[in-house]
């Protein structure tokens, strides 16, 4: 049998001669093995991520091997374990059985039984796995992560490894890199994937509506609150709760989140008595974080607290090893049972632009190509019109151009501004999001502003 990645097996035995007779054996047989002298040197050398089954004598001195059991269990219950009895101690099998050994080995045991019961335990795993894996996309919470790029393969590795872990997790990347499908990759393998994924963009919700949003208020608690309101942490009790454009909260509820974070309690709007709360934050954003603390607009103790594992997407221009499968995806995805062809010369298109949208441009682009197709084959006229490497630039203009020479009986800053949030809506399109990220400002004071001074979107 081949060597599997991700199937090594750990074997913990006191006794030496069988020790080494296992690891021959198993060696021998294809696997990839490691050896421990004593239940305390196996548990120290177990890592959920390297081996897939651990086989564990019963009777060994110091910690045994029902301690070895549980404690693996316990971290990791989707291994498989294998414990070995001497003979006439039926009993003690039985028992590790119902503790949740997969199953036992009787000593002498020979070689065929020995390769025989790892092969059932390791496929047993993987059946286990593929299950999980079809239960994921069912529930909906797991969506496909279309790749091809070695840079998009070695992030994903990160957040498998870190989903099953309880530390939260800061996902950074450009808008359209897909940090809310990474974010529910992570739910989803992990041991909360059963709870709910409550996913809150803080960049969308006026500040003085957010900390209602995400702790919850009373019934009476301020004017309009004629109902009690769990909040989304409440929401997501059990669970994990996914914070979009972390770095745009106002600076007060910072510190409110940094209190959840390290008390797992929530002070409810005009309540009384803080609420515990049992969830994993995951956190998103697409600006400079550092930047951001240096600046002043995000505190360095709630930075500390979320960035215990920082996890950067690359963008779309970084691996573009991933457009071809993209541009397949999505053409599959919007042609809705037709067989749309993508020839050479669209495929060298899409190739060749930056897409400083990243995925997300480039399935609203794929999307716009189908609705336009009318034969079998997309065309390079169905696609947008490439933008000019100085497009955004020039449709704004420069700062000095914008003001001109400046009237000598006086200048409206508020008809500047205007002018400036006109042109720059005019430019994405009425993309508010999009118009905030280019003037580098939160998308609430933006819309704000907009309501303030009247401005509809284009």
């Amino acid at each position: 049998m081949p060597v599997t990645p991700g199937e090594t097996i750990l074997l913990i035995e006191d006794d030496d001669s069988g020790r080494e007779l296992g690891l021959f054996n198993l060696r021998k047989a294809g696997y990839g093995v490691d050896g421990a002298a004593d239940g305390e040197a196996g548990l120290a050398r177990f890592d959920p991520e390297r081996h897939a089954l651990v086989i564990t004598d019963l009777q060994m001195p110091g910690v045994g091997g029902m301690e070895v059991l549980r404690r693996i269990k316990e971290r990791s219950p989707e291994t498989p374990v294998l414990v070995i009895t001497a003979y006439g101690d039926i009993e003690v099998a039985v028992a590790a059985m119902k503790a949740g050994a997969f199953d036992f080995l009787g000593k002498p045991f020979h070689r065929d039984h020995l390769v025989l019961t790892v092969q059932k335990a390791l496929e047993r795993r993987r059946l286990g796995q593929e299950l999980a894996a079809l239960r994921r996309q069912a529930a909906g919470v797991e969506r496909p992560i279309v790749h091809a790029s070695p840079a998009m393969r070695r992030a994903l590795e990160i957040a498998d490894r870190v989903a099953t872990s309880s530390a939260p997790v800061l996902i950074t990347g450009e808008s359209g890199t897909g940090k809310e499908l990474v974010a529910r990759r992570i739910h989803a393998r992990s041991r909360r994937a059963a709870g709910p994924f409550v996913a809150v963009n803080c960049a969308a919700i006026p500040g003085e509506l957010l900390e209602s949003e995400l702790f919850g208020h009373v019934r009476g608690a301020f004017t309009g609150a004629v109902r009690d309101r769990p909040g989304r942490f409440r929401q997501a009790s059990g669970g994990t709760l996914f914070l979009d454009e972390v770095a745009e909260l106002p600076l007060p509820l910072q510190g409110k989140l940094l209190r959840v974070l390290q008390e797992h309690v929530v002070d409810v709007v005009g309540g009384d008595t803080p609420v515990a709360v049992d969830v994993r934050v995951l956190a998103a954003t697409n600006q400079d974080i550092h930047a951001r603390a240096a600046e002043g607009l995000l505190r360095r103790d709630l930075l500390y607290r979320l960035n215990v594992v920082e996890l950067p997407l690359p963008p779309l221009r970084e691996r573009r090893e991933d457009i071809a499968p993209l541009v397949a995806h999505f053409v599959a995805s919007f042609a809705e049972g037709r067989d749309l062809e993508v020839p050479a010369a669209v495929q060298d298109e899409l190739a060749r632009r930056s897409w400083p949208g990243n995925v997300r441009e480039l399935a609203n682009a794929c999307e716009r190509a189908v609705i336009l197709c009318r034969g079998d084959a997309l065309r390079v006229e169905d696609l947008p019109a490439a933008p000019a490497a100085s497009a955004e630039a020039a449709s704004v203009g420069a700062p000095g151009e914008l003001l001109g020479v400046l009237p000598e009986d006086g200048l409206s800053l508020i008809d500047l501004e205007t002018r400036v949030i006109e042109r720059v809506l005019q430019m994405k399109r009425g993309n508010v999001s999009q118009a905030a990220a280019y003037l580098r400002i939160p998308r609430h004071v933006l819309a704000y502003r907009m309501e303030k001074h009247g401005i509809r979107r284009p």
